[in-house]
């Protein structure tokens, strides 16, 4: 009767991910090295709720309407919703705890975040943030340190060849305003259309700029309706490239009119200039691209992005830059803030898609293996020895048919457990155990069809020794190919 009733499937929602514990392993390993890192440059760690009233994330005025929330409601019949970053908590508390967050003040958060976008490549609706902050010093020297601490990150915890690509609002405005381009709807599609460069190449950008162009689908993409002057403008401006970052600010400086805007950005990209050679961030590193226009509408001045290269497809890995406004949606007076953010969730499906994930060592050492009527209570002095000994141990109990000793060594091998601590009645009656090095023996066996020499093989790096010596033994064994 039981087997005739209806189960519920399992199955994850659409957005969401499972990790396994060799990816949980690698990628904590991860958040650790960047907690290194924040702390090596001064922030401090702060942590926020994952749920916010919805007027905190959208703003008094729906400022983030546009974001995809996970709306709730509380006990109490509040509008509130999962929070889609780490910036605006961290802002909502500048705001409301004044006397205990002095500026300047350093912060670093790691935690989740959820937005209901389109599920896609490298894109979730749960996903990891790892920010950093600055709030109170509006000098782009702090800038430079941000995207120090996004290089030096990077460069610890990813294999891929990445850069950090940086651009300053101040200069799109400062061509928005040579171009005659005043209108805010009207700037935000020329920005709309600037970030799709990568994506669709200059000469279709170059169509979405003026008459507009029919995409692959045969959909209309509406254009800009630009005069083509200013369109080559335009371009020209967001083509500029160069061999060092003090090359593309001259360039930039060339091609923008002698005015008080351009003059003030021109100042601040040669200012971050001289403090990342101060630094010592490399130029392959972090590079000034005019192209990048993602978030222009949020920034107010600097603006950086984490892009891989040679994965393409999975789009920028993390990003920030200077946002001075946020915190004026919850208090009179505004605090100049920055910040960064890697998005671990997206790096690491990229390391995961070209086969570059951390290699991790099991997180168990040994597994305690018994064969015929070892009492249950034995299995556990015996682990309990080894965990006084520093070593992470597994026992094995499970029903009589698979405490085969077989099937508890095919245990060890499905989970990467190096090495077994094996008692039996004889072993427990002369005070000895068999400690048997199991990457040794996989070795061994490596080639071998015969199945004796397989069988004999597979005792190699196999020891017996007294109980008072089994934690020694087993450590001197793991050295061999240490953890």
């Amino acid at each position: 009767m039981a087997n005739d009733e209806k189960k519920v499937v399992p199955r994850t929602l659409k957005g969401l991910s499972d990790y396994w514990p060799e990816e949980v392993i690698a990628r904590r390993r991860m958040m650790r090295t960047m907690e290194t890192l924040f702390e090596k440059y001064g922030f401090s760690p702060l942590e926020t709720p994952a749920l916010e009233y919805l007027d905190t994330l959208l703003g008094a005025g729906g400022e983030n309407a546009n974001k995809e929330l996970f709306r709730l409601e509380s006990p109490e019949g509040d509008p509130i919703a999962l929070r889609f970053d780490l910036t605006v908590p961290f802002a909502r508390m500048l705001a409301q705890y004044p006397d205990r967050l002095k500026t300047p003040f350093r912060r670093y958060a790691i935690g989740p975040s959820w937005r209901t976008d389109k599920p896609g490549v490298g894109r979730f609706r749960q996903f990891i943030q790892c920010d950093i902050d600055v709030a109170g010093a509006p000098t782009v020297a702090v800038d430079a340190e941000i995207i120090a601490v996004l290089a030096e990150t990077m460069a610890a915890i990813c294999p891929l060849e990445f850069c950090v690509l940086v651009n300053n609002r101040k200069l799109i405005d400062a061509l928005l305003d040579d171009c005659g381009i005043h209108e805010t709807d009207r700037q935000k599609h020329v920005l709309r259309v600037i970030d799709k460069l990568d994506k669709v190449g200059v000469p279709n950008v170059r169509l979405e700029l003026g008459p507009g162009r029919i995409d692959d689908s045969g959909d209309p993409i509406p254009g800009v309706k630009l005069t083509d002057d200013v369109i080559e403008k335009v371009l020209g401006f967001i083509g500029i490239e160069g061999e060092t970052r003090e090359l593309v600010t001259a360039a930039l400086e060339s091609s923008l009119p002698d005015t008080v805007l351009s003059r003030e950005a021109i100042t601040e990209m040669r200012e971050l200039a001289e403090a990342l050679e101060a630094l010592e961030v490399p130029q392959a590193h972090a590079k000034f691209a005019p192209s990048l226009a993602r978030g222009l509408d949020y920034y107010t001045g600097p603006v950086y992005e984490v892009a891989l290269i040679g994965v393409p497809e999975f789009g920028s890995v993390g990003g920030g830059g200077r946002y001075d406004g946020l915190v004026s949606r919850f208090a009179h007076q505004p605090i100049p803030c920055t910040g960064g953010s890697i998005g671990l969730d997206r790096l690491f499906a990229a390391l995961r898609h070209v086969g570059q994930t951390p290699d991790i060592p099991a997180p168990v050492q040994v597994l305690v293996v018994t064969m015929g009527n070892v009492p249950k209570a034995e299995t556990l002095r015996v682990a309990a020895e080894l965990r006084s000994a520093g070593l992470r141990t597994e026992t094995f109990f499970a029903s009589r048919k698979k405490m085969q000793m077989g099937n508890q060594l095919s245990h060890a091998d499905h989970y990467g457990i190096p090495v077994a601590v094996i008692i039996g009645e004889d072993e427990l009656a002369n005070g000895i155990v068999s400690i048997k090095d199991l990457r040794a023996g996989k070795e061994a066996r490596e080639g071998i069809d015969e199945r004796e020499a397989y069988r004999q093989a597979g005792k190699t790096g196999q020891k017996s020794v007294s109980r008072t010596e089994m934690a020694a033994t087993v450590k001197r064994m793991l050295l061999v190919d240490p953890a």
